[in-house]
């Protein structure tokens, strides 16, 4: 006999309207749905009619290890920013920096109900133990930079550890960006991308000097590099920030290997501007969310991102019906599941992976909310504050403060001495 969730208010984004249910849950995934009160098995979580149920939200681009640089540099450009206060002191981190951080980032995830994670950062062996010891998916990449040979080897040889199939890490290939990768690597990595079955995973016009960059040092159009360089020919392309882009190019975007990671919070923080998403969904283009690393958004709070992709698109064209509740929620949930490789992802769905975000409706503001407006609800009344639980492949990962599989006191405070050695420089 299986596990059960009971009685709960379940949604995803192919639903107008939510529906209470029970779910009945198998060697990790879903196995029934049933009206509330005809499930059988183990209760897991008993939602008694006043819990949502929403496929885990997907932070689709981020640097976790970022979380113990967070504060450095305030108020800065992009450029500026990474320059003269990030790059001097990553030029210090270790591994067990980065394991640190990593785990830090990653309690930081699962309260806020995120259950997968794509990460770009460096020691990224150590970001998959990480990854391992917590239960939460992720797709990681090494990041790349220049023509490093060692980078790309250790690139290849995560994807040698973690096969195609594997449920909770998947793999992509990391060039950084196009402006710290010449053209002529990143052609050899969308080569091997195709050769190995592999995702690419990079920065894309995330600022306006990118675009300059374009035209006067690369003479090319940026969809023509991607095109060049064979990653529209990756399994999967993830494309992060995209801020950018023209009219013209979201056509040649609109590919179903291929999505821009929308990440608001902190392209506003960093001045970079917003990405034209209300545009790219009119073309059918593939828009996920994610943070950036918390060094730059502060936070690693997909809701945050939610209600903020909902808003600033509205104020911005002086529209209130664009990107809807229904659309960002799609993004977090089922868009980041298939950006990061996870195709078994993202919906309420028998035969789908059990990766939920458990919500408590009890509280003040969701005093109104049905089974016809909950998305609304959640999104423009609710937050972070609201979850209560945190479940990936039916294992309770987080629940009412508390991480049931891992020690956090532990973590923080290694968190907490390892970022002192970093600002310290030892």
């Amino acid at each position: 006999m299986g596990t059960l969730i009971r009685d709960v208010v379940a949604w995803d984004c192919r639903e107008v309207a939510a529906k209470r249910a029970d779910l009945v849950l198998e060697e990790g995934r879903i196995a029934t749905i049933l009206p509330p009160g005809e499930g059988e098995g183990e209760i897991l979580l008993d939602g008694k009619g006043q819990t949502a149920l929403l496929p885990g939200f997907v932070n689709a681009h981020t640097h976790a290890a970022m979380s113990l640089l967070r504060g450095l540099g305030e108020e800065l450009p992009l450029m500026d920013w990474l320059e003269k206060r990030i790059w001097p002191v990553e030029n210090n981190l270790k591994a067990e920096h980065v394991r640190a951080g990593t785990m830090s980032a990653i309690l930081e995830m699962l309260a806020t109900g995120t259950t997968a994670f794509a990460d770009m950062y460096f020691f990224m062996d150590q970001v998959a133990d990480g990854v391992e010891e917590s239960g939460i998916r992720a797709n990681l990449a090494r990041g790349l930079i220049g023509d490093d040979p060692c980078k790309l080897k250790d690139g290849l040889a995560l994807a040698d550890r973690f096969p195609s199939d594997h449920r909770q890490v998947r793999v992509d290939l990391g060039p950084h960006a196009p402006y710290t990768v010449p053209a002529e690597v990143l052609s050899r990595i969308g080569a091997l991308a195709v050769d190995r079955g592999l995702g690419v995973h990079s920065h894309w016009l995330e600022t306006q000097w990118e675009s300059g960059y374009f035209a006067e040092e690369l003479k090319c159009d940026p969809v023509d590099l991607l095109e060049r360089s064979g990653f529209f020919e990756a399994p999967q392309l993830v494309l992060a920030h995209g801020v950018w882009f023209r009219p013209e190019h979201l056509p040649r975007l609109a590919r179903q290997n291929v999505t821009v990671v929308h990440n608001p919070c902190s392209n506003l923080k960093l001045g970079s501007g917003l990405a034209p998403v209300a545009e790219m969904l009119a073309q059918g283009v593939r828009v996920a969310l994610g943070t950036d690393g918390a060094a730059s958004n502060n936070r690693l709070d997909i809701w945050g991102e939610i209600r903020a992709a909902a808003l600033v698109h509205k104020g911005w064209k002086q529209d209130p019906t664009l990107v809807t509740a229904q659309q960002v929620l799609t993004m977090a949930t089922r868009n980041g599941s298939l950006a990061l490789g996870f195709g078994r992802c993202g919906l309420l769905e028998p035969g789908f992976e059990a990766d939920f975000v458990a919500v408590d409706l009890r509280r003040p503001h969701y005093v109104g909310w049905d089974e016809e407006n909950l998305a609304g609800y959640l999104v423009y009344a609710g937050s972070s504050a609201d979850v209560c639980a945190t479940l990936v492949g039916g294992r309770v990962l987080y629940q009412g403060g508390s991480y049931p599989n891992l020690d956090a006191p532990r973590i923080l405070e290694s968190a907490r001495k390892v970022r002192q050695e970093l600002i310290e420089g030892k």
